[in-house]
């Protein structure tokens, strides 16, 4: 197994995944890395929502289509907010990429914290996963929409509370291909102040 620092170097947002599920053990041990990450005052309001039924990922994917083909977005929008929507009319679009396992991070909204929090355990379900040989991808489709009518009723019927919005979501399972290499890190990023 690699040291946390290999660990962190080597991790890759994976988006083609085989289609057997990961083991009960696995998820396990991802979503316990997920609770113990950090929250404020240790509040631990997240909720960690794990989707591994294909009818309801797929009623989901549909759903997401369905919300990119009604919205418009700025041409200075976000652009994969962009991009999203321009993939979505395509019939074979899975904004989850098809992984077998999907993990929804929720929080409180009335608690200040709750995308900081949500954030670190998300990092850590990335770090479990990959230390497990699973790819993962950061997933924002259901943050972006999750106040959108259709959006809010189908998290509402798979248990996420009314006072919940979505910070993020993880596409969790066995990667089907290699890894992609390391991408440019940029200079100039780090400000060293002694």
């Amino acid at each position: 197994m690699p040291g946390i620092l290999d660990n962190i170097k080597t991790r890759r947002s994976i988006r083609k995944y085989e289609q057997r599920q990961i083991t009960d053990e696995e998820l396990q041990s991802i979503v316990e890395a997920a609770q113990y990450a950090p929250s404020g005052s240790n509040s631990q309001s997240w909720l960690f929502t794990v989707i591994q039924n294909p009818a309801v990922l797929c009623e989901l994917n549909r759903l997401v289509r369905q919300v990119f083909a009604r919205i418009s977005f700025a041409q200075d929008e976000y652009p994969a907010k962009l991009r999203g929507k321009q993939a979505a009319v395509k019939e074979q679009y899975c904004f989850y990429y098809h992984a077998p396992t999907l993990i929804v991070v929720t929080n409180e909204r009335s608690y200040p914290n709750a995308m900081a929090d949500s954030a670190l355990a998300l990092e850590n379900i990335f770090l479990a996963a990959h230390s497990l040989g699973l790819g993962t991808c950061w997933i924002n489709q259901l943050a972006w929409f999750s106040d959108e009518p259709e959006i809010r009723a189908a998290l509402t019927d798979i248990g996420i509370p009314e006072g919940h919005f979505v910070c993020g979501a993880a596409a969790v399972g066995y990667p089907d291909g290699p890894q992609p290499p390391a991408p440019f890190r940029k200079p100039g990023t780090v400000n060293l102040v002694k």
